[in-house]
């Protein structure tokens, strides 16, 4: 009998060593887990806050009133906050007509880069045609090349285009957009390319069995099965549309016409209009502006944003 108990009592004994092994392994790995958790944590506060504490600035000193910008006490939250900035930037800018001019022209050269990149794209990712390679590789040319070393030709291009001169008109970048070479197509034609490459080929083959034609086919079943591509596509060729200065200069657009273009010279307009000399008031109303113009472009890419991210993965570009 003691044999017996003495070999239980050992059992029990291996029992709770091993019980407690595990429990000491379970608690290592929560332990290493939760100082991991802890370590990512803080590199991404401090990584959201290097990225976002401009713009938490300037989104705070644009309600700053006068008293509060000189006062020493305030740093973040205005002691007297006013909308003033806004209301005189809106005026000064005339917000509501130039927003509208500039997001219809943005749309316009964003359709024509869809539709002529998108059927570029498609053509190098399913036919076979002579110097197939040494286009396409143009085409990746036309992403790493500067813009700068063709400034010149353009200019020159555009100022004696046969009898025209087609600087200050939008026609100088619609003319580059409808022949597939304006703001950044050689990334959109790769973007359709990789991605039209990624379908399979027997939803083609099912539709030329059905009679469908080749454009029918493009346009009816592959470009509606590239949605992410087209979404992608979309978001990039607004927001950098939207954002471009160095074309609209170059070309030497209209300020009225871009509101790129307008709050570059906003400050002076400011300035000179209500007589403001103090440059640190001037940069409460130019915050305003900047902000007024972030924020159509941040409410698309909010509505936009599953779309966006499965585009950019399914296209190859991420990496």
């Amino acid at each position: 009998m003691k044999l017996i108990e003495n070999v239980r009592a050992k059992l029990e004994q291996m029992k709770q060593d091993k019980q407690f092994a595990n429990d000491r392994r379970r608690a290592a790995r929560v332990g290493k887990s939760a100082v991991l958790g802890i370590f990512k944590a803080v590199i991404l506060i401090g990584i959201c806050y290097v990225i976002l504490s401009p713009i938490i600035g300037m989104i705070s000193n644009s309600f700053f009133s006068d008293t509060d910008r000189y006062n020493p006490m305030v740093y973040l939250f205005p002691a007297n906050p006013t909308l003033e900035r806004y209301k005189t930037t809106i005026q000064v800018l005339k917000y509501g007509q130039i927003l509208a001019t500039t997001l219809g022209y943005d749309l316009l050269l964003m359709v024509i880069q869809l539709v002529v990149a998108s059927m570029v794209g498609y053509g190098f990712a399913r036919f076979d045609f002579p110097l197939k390679k040494f286009l396409f590789g143009c085409v990746v040319v036309m992403i790493v090349l500067p813009v700068n070393t063709i400034m010149l030709p353009l200019y020159m291009t555009f100022r004696n285009f046969g009898p025209w001169n087609l600087l200050s008109t939008p026609w100088p970048l619609l003319i580059m957009t409808i022949f597939c070479c304006g703001l950044r197509s050689g990334l959109y034609i790769y973007i359709f390319n990789q991605f039209f490459r990624g379908l399979p080929k027997e939803i083609e083959e099912a539709a030329f069995v059905d009679g469908a034609g080749m454009f029918c086919t493009y346009s009816r079943i592959m470009l509606v099965n590239a949605m992410p591509a087209v979404i992608t596509v979309s978001v990039f060729s607004l927001v950098w549309q939207y954002n471009d200065t160095f074309y609209a200069r170059m070309f030497t657009m209209s300020a009225n016409m871009l509101l790129s273009m307008k709050i570059s010279t906003f400050t002076n307009t400011i300035s000179n209009s209500f007589e403001i000399v103090d440059p640190s008031i001037l940069k409460l109303y130019t915050y305003a502006g900047v902000i007024l113009m972030v924020l159509p472009i941040l409410l698309i890419y909010i509505l936009l944003q599953r779309r966006f991210v499965e585009g950019v993965e399914r296209s190859g570009i991420v990496g």
